[in-house]
């Protein structure tokens, strides 16, 4: 339930609503998540009051050399007719249904995900970094997670930056096409030879399984970051095998 709705015109206004002490007060974006019956756990649960962003203009996507802003209230949608690595579109499809990628804005999506989301995993593989006002304050989507709340008190992403000259191979396993995948796998590789290999399908947040000047090793690391990876769904020596045949064929698609 919503104990209260604003919906300000300005930036400052915004931030001024979200600084407040009482009530608990958060960003609605494309309200995909705070206006869903049944919130993801990993929302907070209790009333909250609502920050209406829409008036605000944060949802363009620009492009700024070898980089791209997106911005916090851009839908997954926009980003499939925008001129992004082709597997990071691939990640935002998967992410939901066409409906709701309509709704979902990229910073909700990233806020609410847990560890089974296809576009997390792609953006914490590209090593995206959120932008958080007041103070320009820049956060890599990896250190969100372990304290999501805390680092997001009193404070609004406006846009998420991520490379475009690094190469982006997405892999993934799941029972059937409409399920959430069991083992996800994002492989970013930089021109210099920097890999970042990043695993989902478990947990509350994607799993960093390594972070290297080239791709040596990535398989092993894999295999590694999914050493307690079970759960209801999947055995943890289940993921860990899939995880690291998931990383060959990534580095292959890449290379």
């Amino acid at each position: 339930m919503h104990l209260e709705y604003h919906r300000p015109q300005t930036l400052e206004e915004a931030l001024a609503l979200l600084g407040r002490a009482e009530p608990r007060t958060l960003p609605l974006g494309g309200g995909a998540f705070l206006n869903a019956a049944q919130r993801p756990k990993t929302l907070p649960q209790e009333d909250v009051a609502v920050v209406d962003l829409q008036a605000l203009g944060l949802d363009a996507i620009t492009p700024r050399g070898n980089f791209a802003d997106l911005g916090a209230t851009a839908r997954l949608q926009d980003l499939l007719q925008a001129d992004l690595p082709q597997a990071l579109k691939d990640a935002a499809a998967l992410e939901t249904t066409y409906t709701r990628r309509h709704l979902q804005t990229v910073a909700g999506t990233l806020v609410a995900a847990d560890g089974m989301s296809p576009f997390a995993t792609a953006m914490m593989a590209l090593d995206a970094v959120l932008l958080l006002q007041p103070d320009d304050e820049k956060l890599p989507l990896g250190e969100l997670y372990p304290f999501r709340f805390d680092h997001l008190q009193g404070k609004l992403i406006t846009k998420v930056t991520v490379p475009t000259q690094a190469k982006l191979a997405v892999e993934t396993v799941a029972p059937s096409p409409l399920s959430r995948p069991l083992v996800v796998v994002a492989v970013a590789q930089w021109p210099s030879g920097r890999t970042r290999v990043v695993l989902g399908g478990w947990g509350d947040a994607p799993h960093l399984a390594m972070d290297g000047p080239e791709a040596t090793g990535a398989e092993e690391a894999a295999r590694n970051a999914a050493h307690d990876a079970d759960d209801y769904r999947a055995s943890a020596e289940y993921r860990r095998e899939v995880a690291a045949v998931l990383v060959r064929r990534a580095l292959q698609a890449l290379a």
